[in-house]
């Protein structure tokens, strides 16, 4: 039987995170949400899902004593960062002043600004980004695999990633500007988006992934 754990680190979505990934669809799967290292450790799999202030996301991972546990398995399995999950990945946030993050990746998570303008129309746009965009993909990956390319998801956040390189990016999105909607190196993938919250081509995403070995 293969093994998935979701860190519960009491912030996010995490019951509809464990739902989604039980209705992809994959047989032999068991999805645990849990904060126990032990049980974290032994997965086969890892999701780090998200939402909230960076802040307190990565106050809660410190209290829980799980900041070393997430780069381990980050390290070394098929490993999904989700949102918030995705951002904590990075060296540091710009969001509450200045946060240090995780490190797993390099770069840095940025704020859209307050007066983000669409180039085209010159029209004034929200922040936070929040609904349906198309994700293009801008590398060859499993888990796009049978989602065509510009398929919409579903995005809340007014923070973006901004990685060290391109080649981390493996997919990107529009608002205002191109910004990273996927990162992927290694076994891992990371997404801005809410694969729970996009429908068909977010359970296919959450499916890839159940039936990914890590390995390009």
């Amino acid at each position: 039987m293969s093994t998935v754990a979701v860190i519960d680190y009491g912030m996010g979505n995490l019951h509809s995170v464990a739902k989604a990934l039980e209705h992809a669809g994959v047989d032999g799967v068991q999805v645990a949400v849990t904060d126990d290292p032990r049980i974290i450790r032994s997965a086969e799999r890892v999701v780090l899902p998200g939402v909230g202030a960076m802040r307190d996301c990565m106050a809660e991972l410190q209290a829980r004593g799980l900041t070393d546990v997430v780069r381990e398995v980050a390290a070394d399995r098929p490993f999904l960062g989700v949102c918030v999950g995705m951002q904590a990945l990075m060296q540091r946030s710009a969001e509450n002043n200045g946060v240090e993050c995780l490190g797993v990746l390099p770069g840095a998570v940025e704020y859209f600004g307050d007066a983000l303008v669409d180039p085209v129309s010159g029209e004034r746009l929200k922040v936070p980004h929040m609904g349906w965009n198309e994700v293009q993909q801008t590398m060859a990956h499993p888990l796009w695999k049978g989602i065509p390319p510009g398929a919409r998801f579903y995005f809340v956040h007014s923070y973006f990633v901004q990685p060290a390189g391109p080649e981390l990016v493996a997919g990107s999105a529009h608002h205002g500007f191109p910004f990273a909607a996927a990162l992927a190196r290694g076994n891992l993938f990371a997404v801005q988006f809410h694969p729970e919250k996009s429908q068909h081509v977010g359970l296919r995403l959450y499916a890839n992934f159940l039936s990914w070995n890590g390995r390009l």
